[in-house]
């Protein structure tokens, strides 16, 4: 009989879009558990796998979009600077049209001299190129796990620049653009050179074709607590 190696996590099954709000929310109503909390952890965890694959002196562009997405963007950024990692944030969309949370980090790196670049209407082309030419590392915080029509607007010009800029690109929790149960491009999604998912991976993972989007994927764990995730399925 194998033995689950002390002070490690158990796998958790793959989960559909569904699952992961219920997980969320379950930790968020039951467990008291703070959404900032949950998405500090999830952040944290992301930006330390990042560090990890860093050369000295590398630069890292991160690209987050209005929703908690990017707000874990945020949360990289401020871990990343933490280890002294050279660090540009670029936000897309108006501030006072954030989710609640992606508002909060907003406001944290405004507050830390971050100055992070806010986007909020159509995406200089020209700019962004340049921001991409001088990246070691380009992170992907535009979309989460909720998307579920296909990527229109300036969000899909980013797409596009991410992906023929030739750099190497992080996705958090999936790539931006991927429908999550069916792993499958929403008209365009980002060619992640890998990918941080939280708490699980997701189920459009397992897809034929997802991991020329996903690159390989690793597990960050948020601090939910186990009993949600226990059992064959997770329990929500």
């Amino acid at each position: 009989m194998s033995h689950q190696a002390q002070g490690s996590v158990p796998a958790v099954p793959p989960l559909t879009r569904a699952q992961v709000r219920a997980v969320d929310a379950r930790a968020v109503a039951e467990f008291g558990i703070p959404s900032l909390v949950l998405m500090e952890n999830a952040g944290r965890g992301a930006a330390e796998w990042l560090a990890d694959q860093l050369e000295p002196a590398s630069r890292v562009l991160l690209l987050c979009g209005p929703g908690n997405n990017g707000g874990d963007g945020g949360v990289v950024a401020r871990h990343l600077d933490l280890r002294g990692v050279p660090t540009r944030v670029v936000w897309f969309g108006t501030p006072a049209h954030f989710s609640a949370d992606a508002r909060t980090q907003f406001q944290i790196l405004s507050r830390a001299g971050f100055e992070p670049v806010v986007e909020p209407g159509p995406v200089s082309v020209d700019r962004l190129t340049a921001w991409l030419h001088e990246a070691d590392w380009v992170v992907d915080a535009l979309l989460g796990t909720g998307l579920s029509r296909a990527v229109e607007g300036p969000i899909r010009l980013v797409i596009e620049a991410m992906n023929s800029s030739g750099k190497p690109i992080l996705a958090l929790d999936l790539p931006s653009g991927l429908d999550a149960d069916l792993g499958l491009p929403l008209g365009i999604a980002v060619r992640a050179t890998a990918t941080v998912t939280f708490v699980a991976p997701k189920i459009g993972f397992a897809a034929p074709g997802a991991a020329d989007y996903t690159g390989p994927v690793h597990v960050a764990h948020i601090g939910v607590p186990r009993s949600v995730l226990a059992g064959p399925e997770p329990q929500v």
